[in-house]
């Protein structure tokens, strides 16, 4: 295995308050698929899921924080939070520069993120759809975007 220590950048992704095991199941089994450097959740937690059928949480590290207050004081240095929201200060998508340094949060699907989530978030970032996605997918769909585009340094 060929290990490059000269490489910059990593992202994280997690759910604030997930509803369901099967949501965080499913974003676990993508975020290992498409490269993410941890995963995380913070309120509810579920120890087990049977939609993370790749283990993802053996892969690569799982935190959990109980409030977001403990999220946000444990963010990486130089991390840039990226809230995944549909609001109309958020940024499409399509047009967004994914930083190098990326943890992405997103919201429970029934009330998505809180006002402390948004208001904290270096970036906000929504897609085009008619109504609100599954958690799940709306996740895979910034981290397919994310390998796609590429990561811009700042």
């Amino acid at each position: 295995m060929k290990v490059d220590n000269l490489e910059q950048g990593f992202f994280g992704i997690g759910i604030q308050n997930g509803k369901t095991p099967e949501n965080l199941g499913v974003l676990w089994r993508t975020a290992q698929n498409l490269g993410a450097s941890f995963i995380y959740t913070i309120g509810n937690r579920y120890s087990k899921q049977a939609s993370d059928t790749h283990k993802a949480v053996g892969a690569m590290p799982y935190f959990h924080y109980d409030t977001f207050d403990d999220f946000y004081k444990h963010l990486p240095k130089g991390a840039l939070l990226i809230g995944v929201e549909l609001t109309d200060e958020a940024e499409a998508l399509e047009k967004f520069d994914h930083p190098r340094r990326g943890v992405y949060l997103l919201g429970a699907e029934d009330h998505g993120l809180s006002k402390q989530a948004i208001e904290k978030s270096h970036k906000l970032v929504k897609f085009s759809s008619a109504l609100s996605l599954n958690v799940s997918v709306a996740g895979s769909i910034v981290m397919y975007d994310r390998n796609t585009k590429g990561t811009v340094i700042y």
